[in-house]
């Protein structure tokens, strides 16, 4: 069984093509800058014809009608997806009423369903929500402590978001330590140009980083995460800012851009920080002392762990970064806690849900 899984962005398409049951990546591949001056690709459209195109064109399939299934990821899914599912209008209107919820994601994920709906129109389609991993928190860790109508008639809480990379990194996690997942207590810490850690016990999420947005919790590429909001009234107060304005300084202007001021990229914030650039080598302190806050903290809430696993661009690539991490987690608890890199796949998760899904019908 040929299962295509597309991950649409605000600008970008990633796409696999998987063979089921061995689930062998057959193709890969990436469309960015969709829309933007220069680019070809004017929109998420164009972007999944493209696609379809190159698996044809590179004779990777030789008609449309061998791909049986096709899965999407879909950022969030509020508290009505638990699971993945087979995408209907039903569905297609659910993941447009979370749109307010994530509007930089859902829409791009939503223009891809419906972009590879009217190429492919009968067959089945697979969403993957991020969030679904962590409806397993319990209330008193997702709740806020505001007047509870907000939660109720708006559904203000927590709902966490890389929740496909942290499931598929606690699987792999339990093959490599050779021990039952639903036996062991594991922190995942999913660390890119976004981050967020996890509490995974017994393979269940108990707790997560990023809330309601992806904006909560550590610092990250250009978000903030964890920031008195009071401090954000006052800035709106004296800077006269729009909420659009503010907006964009918490998501786009912050976290290692804002303190380092040239780059998100956290390869030029090392070298840079090597080389005694000191806004570097302090917004490189910030980010590594939240990341030790959040894994102490998810110790306590856990009771220990048998494993804090390292994933995604920084997670797998920094070897420097998870040495500072092991030191700290080995003079915290001892050898009994393992810290581990373990490259994440979302992409073969969601193949992998999707195929499971399907064959499960």
């Amino acid at each position: 069984m040929k299962i295509l899984v597309i991950n649409c962005g605000s600008s970008s398409i990633k796409y696999k093509l998987y063979d089921f049951p061995a689930a062998v990546c057959a193709a890969k591949g990436l469309i960015d800058r969709i829309g933007e001056p220069g680019c070809v690709i004017p929109d998420h459209d164009k972007g999944i014809a493209e696609i379809f195109e190159r698996l044809l064109r590179d004779k990777v399939i030789t008609t449309l009608c061998q791909i049986s299934v096709i899965g999407h990821r879909v950022v969030h899914g509020g508290e009505t997806f638990r699971v993945p599912c087979v995408v209907d209008e039903k569905v297609l209107n659910k993941i447009r009423e979370c749109s307010e919820l994530a509007p930089l994601h859902n829409p791009a994920n939503l223009c891809g369903i419906v972009a590879c709906q009217k190429v492919m129109p009968g067959v089945t389609q697979v969403a993957v929500f991020d969030t679904a991993f962590h409806q397993t928190i319990p209330d008193y860790a997702y709740m806020y402590p505001i007047p509870r109508k907000y939660y109720d008639d708006l559904g203000v809480r927590k709902y966490g978001f890389h929740g496909t990379s942290h499931a598929f990194v606690s699987e792999q996690a339990a093959r490599l330590l050779k021990k039952p997942l639903n036996r062991l207590k594991l922190i995942t810490c999913h660390l890119g140009n976004g981050c967020s850690i996890t509490a995974v016990k017994h393979g269940k999420s108990v707790d997560t980083s990023m809330g309601f947005t992806p904006l909560e919790g550590l610092m990250m590429g250009t978000r903030c995460g964890d920031i008195d909001v009071a401090a954000v009234f006052y800035l709106m107060e004296k800077e006269g800012l729009s909420l659009g304005e503010m907006d964009r300084i918490l998501n786009r202007q912050s976290g290692i851009l804002g303190i380092f001021g040239k780059s998100n990229d956290f390869r030029v914030l090392a070298q840079s920080a090597a080389s005694g650039d000191k806004n570097a080598r302090l917004a490189l302190e910030m980010f590594t002392y939240r990341i030790k806050k959040y894994i102490g903290a998810y110790l306590m809430v856990l009771g220990g762990a048998d494993a804090v696993c390292f994933t995604a661009g920084i997670g797998e690539n920094n070897r420097a970064l998870v040495k500072k991490m092991a030191d700290a987690v080995l003079a915290l608890v001892g050898k009994r806690t393992k810290v581990m890199v373990v490259p994440t796949d979302e992409e073969l998760m969601i193949g992998s849900l999707a195929h499971s899904l399907v064959r499960g019908r």
